[in-house]
């Protein structure tokens, strides 16, 4: 008779098993025997059986189970087979000498995301309007209806090109931006095409120059594709590019908002563009023109994009409907210079493929159709009265203490202290306001920060902006005085 390799007698098998046949670890819908092995796995490495125990007889544990023989004989057979138990002729069937240790249970690491805030002041929020909601919905019904054999199979990298012609033709009307579809390519954001063009055109430890004031998350993007940000001043006239070159000459891409600069909300003197183009093209660089808020001009016409003046040739445009449209499209998009198409391309098919098919036509139907145009129309409309009351309360109910430059274009505003004041003064009020929106200071990444908030009024309706600015407005006095500060400026 074969031994039981273990160094301890066997204790008498148990006449009934601690079997638990209704814990998570078993699957509800699986066969009896496998429900059987799964309880006898569980009881085995949990510990309530020790190794060389005898397991009851077949017979036995089918009783006290009610499952048929045969399936106990398929789960001890399998325990064997996977090593949780060992089978000796004429002595049954045992706990294997050497079974797996149950290793402590990890404990659970919760991600903690905080959903974006969308209170009074806060940034990114958009309100399209009732009638466009109306003719969406209209046009996605009407192309689920006549759903296609297109969104059977793998797309195009780009996008269809139903939606890049429709983009090409909107940017040559809005933005005087000359380019063929198939230099348009659909993603799901401006961080997305910042990850799929970087990728592209650099290398590791590549420099980046970048705004400073400027976009934070983007700033945060770049670094974390592991290139390096370089802050560039801005002046009134956009990214001080004297001292881009001065600050690192050999970078190889620049990000700039030049139409509605973030967050001071400057637009890139003609000079100070010419200048930029200039540097790209000597130093073999590529400029990142992010137009975020561009179709939302209050006052006179906008200058040309820094892409139709460069004619795409060093400049990798980038747009979304995130805005225009709504966030949850996660659609936007960028155009390309042409030496950049294939080798951007097969960046994206590596990358994740192509993109979401569903939402395309319905977008495209949206700007050929006219709707696109008439709901920007409408909003900013609405943008424009709750720019001018949010402007109008806080200069008023800071008495003075505030500056508020009132943007001609964009979603957002600045208001600002006397460059005097700590930036301290700024977050108290902030804080005892209970408002949203951003401290100026917190989008510097190594400029001296002026003192001041980074405020939303897109998508808000006016009675809580106006309520919101005036507790802000009243607590930034207050700040003011506990530091012995006049609140009017000089």
């Amino acid at each position: 008779m074969q031994n039981i390799p273990t160094n301890f007698t066997p204790s008498p098998a148990k006449a009934e098993l601690p079997l638990d046949l209704t814990g998570p670890h078993i699957t509800a819908s699986a066969s009896a025997a496998h429900r059987l092995y799964q309880a006898l796995c569980e009881m085995i490495v949990g510990g309530l059986v020790k190794p060389g125990e005898p397991l009851p007889p077949s017979r036995t544990l089918a009783k006290q189970t009610g499952f048929r023989r045969n399936a106990v004989v398929t789960a001890y057979e399998r325990l064997i087979a996977d090593g949780f138990a060992r089978a000796t002729v004429g002595s049954g069937t045992f706990v294997a000498a050497r079974i797996p240790a149950r290793s402590a249970e990890p404990k659970k690491t919760m991600a903690v995301v905080e959903a974006p805030r969308q209170g009074a002041l806060s940034l990114g929020c958009t309100h399209i309007d009732e009638r466009a909601v109306q003719r969406f919905r209209a046009i996605v019904g009407r192309r689920m209806r006549a759903f296609g054999a297109e969104h059977l199979h793998y797309g195009d990298p780009r996008g269809s090109r139903e939606l890049r012609v429709a983009i090409a033709d909107h940017l040559l009307s809005a933005r005087g931006l000359r380019c063929d579809s198939d230099q348009i390519m659909l993603t799901s954001g401006t961080l997305h095409t910042l990850r799929i063009v970087l990728g592209t055109i650099l290398k590791a430890k590549d420099q980046v120059w970048c705004e400073d004031p400027g976009y934070p998350i983007a700033r945060r993007t770049i670094a974390q594709c592991g290139y390096r940000t370089v802050p560039i001043p801005v002046d009134p006239h956009g990214l001080h590019v004297a001292k881009g070159r001065a600050a690192a000459p050999s970078a190889r891409a620049a990000y700039v908002t030049p139409s509605h600069q973030f967050p001071l909300g400057v637009q890139m003197s003609m000079p100070r563009r010419l200048e930029l183009l200039d540097w790209a093209k000597q130093a073999g660089a590529f400029v990142f023109e992010d137009d975020y808020d561009s179709e939302f001009r209050y006052d006179g016409a906008p200058l040309m994009s820094l892409a139709g003046i460069d004619h795409l040739q060093r400049v990798i445009y980038m747009g979304t409907f995130a805005k225009t449209l709504f966030p949850g499209l996660r659609i936007g998009y960028c155009a390309l210079p042409e030496r950049l198409i294939a080798d951007v391309t097969a960046a994206r098919a590596a990358l994740d493929r192509f993109p979401g098919t569903l939402m395309e036509g319905a977008v495209a139907d949206m700007l050929n159709s006219g709707a696109f145009a008439a709901n920007l129309k409408r909003v900013r409309k609405l943008y424009r009265e709750a720019r001018d009351a949010l402007a109008q309360t806080l200069e008023t109910a800071s008495d003075g203490a505030l500056s508020v430059p009132v943007p001609s274009q964009g979603l957002h505003l600045v208001a600002r202290f006397d460059p005097s004041v700590a930036p301290a003064v700024a977050a108290e009020a902030k804080r005892a306001a209970g408002v949203e929106g951003w401290l100026l200071a917190d989008t510097y990444a190594r400029a001296r920060p002026l003192p001041g908030f980074v405020l939303g009024f897109s998508g808000h309706a006016v009675p809580q902006l106006v309520a919101s600015a005036g507790r802000l407005a009243r607590e930034s006095r207050a700040a003011l005085r506990a530091r012995g500060q006049s609140a009017r400026r000089a």
